[in-house]
């Protein structure tokens, strides 16, 4: 309850100085805000004796009771919002005795049942949450009595087998209607005349049938338009562009069977248009191309014929394209290559044909590029300008010529498929420098040797067709395979005479670190030191620097420096990590970052315990967990932790992830997640450690000091170094591999062995292959746990997807990974859909 702590009654008006608490001018409380304070128990009757309380906020917080009626005496309140809790049971029928609501919010709980008729006597209401629920049964029609009903949520309860209510029609002032991913099914009303306020409109994954009514005119202000993943049928209206503001049309995986005429004079605004996943026939609408605000087309999986045509250029803020298995016959227009904010343009399975234009991946944040199955003919030009480029798949086309050189210079390129072409000459040797995990350049004309690296790990399918292409394992071994045997024979003696120079030369520097080291420490007792501590420790800067050597040193260090297992003069162990001072910060700055990283209060995350600081260097204090790093445990040759154990240190894992990236204020990023960095205690719950040391070094340091890592690191995301600031995501990918590692049984980066492939690359390769799933298993694990092992495979896939908006918040691998933990029958891949199909996640 330390979040309530200023609660006291020292004085007769302190109250209005409390968390959360806001008072009118005569000190009367109005309003109650305690959201996201961790608080629990029972709310408390004693509320309504607060005359004046207008607004109630209790969100995010773990009340577990069914919906309390006694609100009800709280004459004056406006506004209750109970959302993110344990709120169970059903809404009862004396709900009416709310009387003066304008909003209210039971969103995300366990409420179930009926919604009972007796809520439409809360005719002020302007805001109706009911999202993420178990309500069942039909909705009754009284929502027409709402008539300044502004937001309606229905959505996300599953349960509910009714049809939408056609009394929605009378809510004039109705700005978004959200009943998406419910149990809503029939028709859609042709209520779309009375909803003239409109701005949202989602009613995706239902079992609605049908045709879409006439919109046309009679929504001006509509800004989200989405009946996707439902059962709808025939042709689309054709006015539905005749709004003035319709910013999102999403109609994906429904099946219709018509065609779509838009004008694209009454569209200006559009920004996303999605109708993928239908069965849409005929001439695509030509006027989206040119839309100046568009910036989302998908329509992939339909019928539809048509160009694409030059005037693309016009659609200048265009991001997003996809057209996959489609009817297009086309030429790709030069002027693709002027629209710089595309980043993705998908075409697979279509009649394209021609040749590319040189620059049609000029876009300086082009990531994906999948025109596979096509007709394409003519070379592949030389690619420099899209060095974000993440995806590149041309496969089944009439490409002819060499593989660009320019291919080799674009840093994150992972998958590259230019399979089943008539590709001829050398595979560039320099392809060997990119961490590919897809390489595929099978049925060609391609001749040479093969890079031992592309070879390595790659299923033998990904270069078959290629008969005069020779190297290790391939059918044909090079001729200067047994010349190079012979030159290791010939410059074995160098290699002795050499190491026996490097061994003195060793020697000679250990001899000057020595000596520079003990220079160090003199300098150090000089020093002017400075110590806080959170938590009471018995011992002095001084005490630290005599204790810290190589002794005691854990690891091989980072790029923050290393750990020191410290035994202090009252016998307690502690863990200190030496970090060079960049001087970014005063002493006072420094103390106040710190201090907010050792008030975090997780389970999963290791305490800070105090640190001590001089002009050069920082020493954090953690607490001690004497297991050490999962890391190192993994490193064993002996590693052998059952999958109950695992799947217990991953879910702690992103348990901590998620309460420092949501729950913790202020909101912090690990930065630096990986196996290493994550200690057990003898239980083996986990705890994270080295997190957030950005706020400590200061951005620019943090930067300098990694760069050395992040180019080789396969714990780096792709988009590192590319984005302007650090993201949840990045966090996301990093917990990826550690889940990756969890699964094989292997360590992330295994320099020392055979395959030097890093675990992301090795497992994604594998998966290509038949049973390469069942393949990429730690072996050492009972088959009983294949099924749940094979499903963390999936989470860790999609953590470590390359687009980084494909990868699923840690709150949500967190009830994935419990799902597993608990046996539930929800799956991963309900749990993380994902449209990325050209290429693995």
């Amino acid at each position: 309850m330390n979040s309530l702590s200023s609660w006291s009654n020292t004085t007769a008006i302190h109250h209005c100085n409390w968390t959360g608490v806001t008072c009118t001018t005569t000190f009367s409380v109005s309003s109650l805000n305690l959201q996201t304070l961790n608080l629990s128990g029972q709310i408390s009757p004693s509320i309504c004796q607060l005359p004046n309380l207008t607004h109630l906020n209790l969100a995010d917080n773990l009340f577990n009771q069914p919906i309390p009626l006694h609100l009800s005496e709280c004459g004056s309140l406006e506004t209750l919002n109970l959302s993110n809790n344990l709120i169970w049971g059903t809404i009862p029928d004396q709900i009416s005795q709310f009387g003066s609501l304008r909003e209210l919010d039971f969103s995300w709980n366990h409420v179930e049942g009926k919604i009972p008729e007796s809520i439409g006597s809360l005719k002020n209401l302007q805001v109706l949450n009911l999202a993420n629920n178990l309500l069942s049964g039909s909705v009754p029609l009284v929502l027409g009595n709402f008539t300044e009903l502004v937001i309606l949520d229905l959505s996300q309860n599953p349960l509910l087998v009714s049809e939408i209510p056609s009394d929605i029609g009378k809510l004039h002032k109705l700005e978004d209607l959200l009943l998406q991913s419910s149990g809503f099914y029939g028709e859609i009303p042709d209520f779309f005349e009375g909803l003239k306020s409109l701005y949202t409109l989602d009613l995706s994954q239902n079992n609605l049938t049908g045709w879409v009514p006439q919109i046309g005119l009679s929504l001006p202000n509509l800004v989200s338009f989405d009946v996707s993943e439902n059962k709808l049928s025939g042709s689309f209206p054709i006015g539905v562009c005749g709004a003035k503001a319709l910013i999102n049309l999403s109609l994906h995986t429904n099946s219709f069977n018509g065609s779509i005429t838009i004008n694209s004079n009454e569209c200006m605004n559009l920004e996303r248009f999605q109708v993928q996943n239908n069965m849409f026939s005929g001439d695509f609408p030509d006027g989206l191309w040119t839309l100046p605000k568009i910036k989302l087309i998908r329509a992939e999986n339909n019928r539809f014929s048509g160009e694409i045509p030059d005037s693309i250029s016009m659609a200048a803020q265009l991001e997003q394209v996809q057209i996959d298995n489609n009817s297009f016959i086309s030429k790709i227009p030069r002027s693709l290559g002027l629209l710089t904010s595309l980043y993705r343009f998908s075409a697979s399975i279509n009649g394209l044909y021609g040749e590319l234009p040189p620059n049609f991946c000029d876009s300086p944040v082009m990531s994906i590029i999948n025109l596979s199955h096509n007709h394409f003919s003519g070379g592949i030009p030389e690619l420099r300008k899209c060095r974000k480029l993440v995806s590149l798949s041309l496969a089944d086309n009439n490409f002819v010529g060499e593989i660009p050189q320019s291919l080799a210079v674009l840093p994150v390129l992972t998958y590259l498929d230019l399979s089943q072409n008539n590709l001829t000459g050398a595979i560039p040797p320099d392809l060997q420098n990119l961490k590919l995990a897809l390489f595929n350049v099978s049925f060609n004309r391609l001749s040479g040797k093969v890079p031992f690296t592309l070879i390595s790990g790659l299923p033998a399918s990904f270069l078959q067709g290629n008969p005069d292409l020779c190297g290790p394992g391939l059918p044909h071994s090079c001729s200067d395979d047994q010349q190079s045997h012979q030159m290791a024979g010939l410059s074995k003696m160098a290699r002795v005479l050499i190491s026996i120079a490097l061994a003195v030369a060793i020697v000679i520097v250990a001899v000057g670190f020595y000596v520079i080291r003990q220079s160090s420490k003199r300098k150090s007792r000089m020093g002017i030191w400075r110590s806080v501590f959170f938590y009471p420790l018995r011992v002095t800067e001084h005490d630290l620097i005599m204790v810290m050597d190589e002794k005691t040193a854990i690891g091989s260090g980072g790029a923050f420096g290393r750990f020191y297992i410290v035994n202090l003069p009252s016998g307690e162990l502690v863990a200190v990590k030496k970090i060079l001072n960049f001087g970014s910060q005063t002493s006072k700055s420094l103390k106040a970052e710190v201090k907010i990283l050792a008030k975090i209060r997780h389970k999963n995350i290791v305490k800070i315990l105090g640190f001590c600081h001089c002009n050069d260097s920082i020493f954090l204090i953690y607490e001690c967990l004497q297991k050490g790093s999962l890391g190192d445990l993994i490193a064993r040759p002996d590693f052998q932790l059952p999958w109950s154990v695992r799947l217990k240190i991953a879910i702690g894992v992103a348990q901590g992830l998620a309460y420092l990236h949501k729950d913790y204020v202020p909101h912090l990023l690990h930065r630096n997640v990986k196996s290493k960095n994550i200690l057990l205690d003898a239980d083996f719950e986990p705890k994270l450690t080295d997190f957030a040391l950005d706020r400590i070094v200061g951005e620019t340091a943090f930067q300098s000091s990694l760069a050395s890592e992040s180019a080789f690191s396969c714990y780096i995301a792709p988009e590192y170094g590319h984005c302007k600031k650090a993201t949840e995501q990045m966090d996301t990918y990093s917990f990826g591999v550690v889940l990756l590692e969890l699964v094989t049984g292997r360590q992330a980066e295994e320099t020392g062995s055979v395959d030097s492939l890093d675990v992301v690359k090795s497992v994604r390769r594998k998966i290509n292959i038949t049973n390469g799933a069942l393949q990429v298993l730690d072996s050492k694990i009972s088959n009983s746990s294949q099924q749940e092992m094979l499903e963390a495979l999936e989470i860790a896939l999609h953590c470590t997807s390359v687009m980084p908006e494909k990868r699923p918040s840690m709150s949500e691998v967190v009830r994935a990974l419990q799902s597993l933990d608990s046996k539930s029958s929800l799956s991963d891949s309900q749990l993380f859909a994902s449209d990325e199909c050209s290429v693995p996640l």
